[in-house]
């Protein structure tokens, strides 16, 4: 497996782990999004708002952006969770496509990232590398959060298992996919 394909997987894995979540949340009242929980951020709508702010800041900076830390100048973006299913799956859809656009050798690429005091650079697979840990990180949380709601928490630790594929395929199919366009091959039979 090259590198391109590996983060093509990392990339869509993140996608679809937000998807997943964001699904559930949907089924939430407005009351249970924002209500106070334990965890990092002290809601729901706060935990899953700071992933998506931080998504922007960072795939900003991947895009040769220069929007740096304007990017959390509003922490809470979004109020409800359909705003924030739409934007977090357009700032998806752009990560996906960083990812493609790398190529083998593109993820030695320097990405200038603007912060407040200098400009950091950083090679783009460490980029891509901690964003998609610190959304694994904030998934987590959200994911504790929302065992203590009506919803039922959905299974985000699965990771594209080839045997697994029908379990997928339905929401494959929601978010434009096929194991094909992700993994660039038929998936092989289980």
């Amino acid at each position: 497996m090259g590198v391109a394909l590996l983060f093509r997987g990392m990339a869509h894995n993140n996608a679809w782990a937000n998807h997943r979540l964001l699904s559930a949340c949907a089924g939430l009242s407005q009351d249970e999004f924002i209500a106070p929980r334990t965890g990092f951020f002290p809601s729901l709508r706060a935990t899953l708002n700071h992933i998506l702010v931080i998504d922007r800041f960072y795939i900003d900076a991947m895009e040769g952006g220069r929007l740096g830390p304007d990017a959390w100048a509003d922490p809470e973006p979004c109020t409800d969770v359909a705003a924030l299913r739409q934007a977090q799956g357009d700032i998806d859809r752009r990560l996906i496509a960083i990812v493609e656009q790398a190529g083998e050798a593109g993820f030695d690429r320097i990405v200038s990232v603007h912060r407040r005091s200098h400009i950091q650079r950083e090679r783009l697979g460490r980029l891509l590398l901690h964003l998609v840990q610190h959304q694994i990180h904030h998934r987590g949380q959200a994911h504790a959060m929302l065992s203590g709601t009506s919803v039922a928490p959905p299974q985000l630790d699965e990771f594209y298992s080839v045997g697994e594929a029908p379990l997928r395929a339905a929401e494959f199919a929601e978010l434009g996919w096929t194991e094909e366009g992700v993994w660039g091959q038929a998936a092989a039979a289980p």
